[in-house]
């Protein structure tokens, strides 16, 4: 079993960046080369600004090369509650901007050809309990309401075996723009369309400071200063004290995946005949899907803990009994791969895309990462460059996590509080 994530592994790498000399100025340098920060990147590039993106480990290292490959609709939280908490009209402006950012990876995609598997399977979400399915029937009546969103289609018991393999979900909703892509592939192919249009991409460079001096930036890595007119922090679950004020709003929580041995194609589409990017309706969710060899990813918040070779080998039995559970044809195959790392979640759930004290940023895309973060960058780009008059998510207060000075000292808490949830809503559910 490999400690790695199955899209770096089989990913041919954009190039090798780690003594790319760090341009003394620039107008806008990027911390940060995942998916945020190269869409950035390549907009800015083509825009003809000049663009550095320094990057502490490698080209998609963190969140960016770690995730399912998953390009799913519908907001982090559920469309009743975005509707009482920003109303009916605001609610489907932010709905929709999932919408959009999976045409934007789309239109990436096409084109600078990046061959990475995109395809517009659909996602599917899955209830737990009769109370979770009848909570998607009440997001299939608003969002039919609203106008102009796409038609959810909702599976009871007796319909969901036509979308998965197993017995343990007691219904489904379906949208049909959910998307998936080999991840690996995709942001490296972002790396190359940036280079090609003359970003400037340097690994092995950790960013150390970031001072001002009137209206310019010293940014200073580990390979040498730039100044820059703007800077754009792009890190995701990896935000540290580099800058303080974003650290304290973003939850790193670690998040593993298991991905098992190429499966028989006739197994394969047994267990998810329509290929859905799918997920559950739980606090603590497993998502999984096929990968385009026809292997089952499956991934989940399976322990409140940072990734580490001894934590993700823990993970991978959490994962791959649960898997067992949903799947038990599964009893026999082998696991290929496991790993984990840190998706950064908001106290909101909601993208924050904004600017403070000079530096700009775009965070928080709490488990849809693929198309937000893609779309975010680009929309930060344009918006430097002047092409964008207003940025999407504008306005939602950015609150800081009680407590959070430092490392996430409050993880097992919310692991253990999301696990009593879970419980309760699986007993009052009717499904114990």
């Amino acid at each position: 079993m490999k400690l790695v994530s199955y899209w770096q592994d089989t990913a041919t790498p954009a190039g090798d960046f780690r003594h790319t000399q760090v341009p003394d100025e620039v107008d806008v340098a990027i911390v940060g080369a995942g998916l945020t920060g190269l869409s950035a990147g390549l907009e800015l590039a083509q825009g003809g600004a000049r663009v550095v993106v320094l990057e502490s480990h490698g080209v998609g290292w963190g969140a960016s090369g770690r995730n399912a490959g998953m390009a799913t609709t519908g907001l982090a939280i559920g469309f009743g509650q975005a509707i009482a908490r920003y109303g009916r009209a605001t609610a489907a402006k932010y709905y929709l901007e999932y919408d959009k950012a999976i045409s934007a990876v789309e239109a990436l995609v096409r084109e600078h050809s990046i061959e990475c598997d995109f395809a517009r399977h659909g996602k599917l979400s899955l209830a737990v309990t009769p109370r979770s399915l009848a909570a998607m029937r009440d997001t299939q009546r608003e969002v039919a309401e609203v106008g102009g969103l796409p038609d959810l289609q909702v599976l009871g018991p007796e319909d969901i075996r036509k979308e998965i393999g197993s017995d343990y979900y007691h219904g489904g909703m379906v949208d049909p723009l959910g998307a998936g892509l080999h991840v690996g592939k995709f942001v490296n192919g972002l790396a190359t369309a940036a280079v090609a249009a003359g970003a400037v991409v340097c690994e092995a460079a950790p960013v150390v400071s970031l001072d001002r001096d009137g209206a310019r930036h010293l940014v200073q890595s580990s390979r040498g200063p730039v100044q820059a007119k703007h800077v754009l922090v792009a890190t995701s679950g990896y935000t540290s004290s580099l800058t303080p004020w974003l650290q304290r709003r973003v939850i790193p929580v670690g998040s593993f995946i298991v991905c098992t041995e190429p499966l028989d194609a006739d197994l394969a589409n047994e267990l998810l005949p329509h290929g859905r990017m799918a997920s559950d309706a739980k606090m603590l969710t497993y998502y999984f899907r096929l990968t385009p060899d026809n292997r089952l990813l499956f991934g989940g918040r399976a322990r409140f803990a940072l990734s580490s070779p001894d934590s993700d080998r823990r993970s991978a039995e959490i994962l791959r009994r649960a898997m067992l559970e949903i799947f038990p044809q599964l009893s026999t195959t082998r696991i290929d791969y496991t790993w984990g790392g840190l998706v950064d979640l908001s106290m909101d759930r909601m993208v924050h895309i904004g600017q403070r004290n000079g530096i700009h940023y775009s965070l928080g895309y709490s488990g849809h990462g693929v198309q937000m973060a893609t779309y975010a960058g680009q929309q930060v780009a344009r918006r430097l460059l002047g092409t964008q008059p207003e940025l999407p998510f504008g306005g939602i207060g950015f609150h800081a996590v009680p407590g959070h000075v430092g490392p996430p000292w409050f993880l097992p808490f919310i692991g253990a509080g999301a696990h009593v949830i879970d419980r309760w809503n699986l007993l009052r559910g009717g499904k114990a």
